[in-house]
């Protein structure tokens, strides 16, 4: 398991060690001693799963402290383009877009700590997208970033006459206009 940190704080990227041979291939989805030996230290209490077709787009979406969530995501079947937008205050990233592929061929996970909105567009046929968070849904806590906010200038990899976004979606606000209660605390990441 190789662990790339990126130029977003606390943002990672997983890349399993994957041993194949002719009956397929053998790899370790999640290990927590290997975690913990990088000082990824969260404790994942519920795990997630959806599928979805081509054009369809999730997000943005984050949970408000205190009831944020860390999220580990992986694509177990078809590909994404998983996207992240750091919103903690203070951040040297605040206001950037982070995307990667995530495929059932590439097989790596992305780490989104808590302070980042999480979406996803489905690139192939369809897709099922798994993921583990650090604390449970709650409802009440619940923000969202507008899909197609003009200032983020997201490229989905979807024609816009192709995509598919639910209402609740749709009804996002602006990174300027979202409730947001991040801060941005760099001893957390170092």
């Amino acid at each position: 398991m190789t662990i790339e940190k990126t130029e977003f704080p606390g943002l990672i990227v997983i890349k399993p060690t994957i041993f194949e041979d002719q009956r397929g291939y053998f790899f370790e989805s999640y290990n927590r001693k290997n975690l913990l030996k990088e000082n990824i230290t969260y404790n994942f209490i519920q795990d997630n799963q959806a599928r979805s077709t081509y054009g369809i787009i999730r997000g943005l979406h984050y949970q408000l402290e205190p009831y944020a969530q860390t999220k580990l995501i992986r694509s177990l079947s078809g590909k994404i383009l998983d996207v992240v937008v750091d919103i903690r205050k203070n951040s040297p990233t605040y206001g950037k877009v982070f995307s990667i592929e995530l495929s059932d061929s590439n097989k790596l996970q992305l780490l989104v700590p808590h302070g980042f909105a999480h979406g996803y567009s489905v690139l192939s046929e369809e897709a099922e997208v798994f993921y583990k968070c650090d604390a449970y849904y709650h409802k009440e806590s619940e923000g969202g970033i507008a899909w197609n906010d003009i200032d983020l200038k997201i490229d989905w990899k979807i024609p816009s006459e192709k995509v598919i976004v639910s209402q609740k979606d749709s009804n996002h606000p602006p990174l300027s206009g979202c409730k947001n209660n991040f801060v941005f605390d760099e001893s957390l990441y170092k």
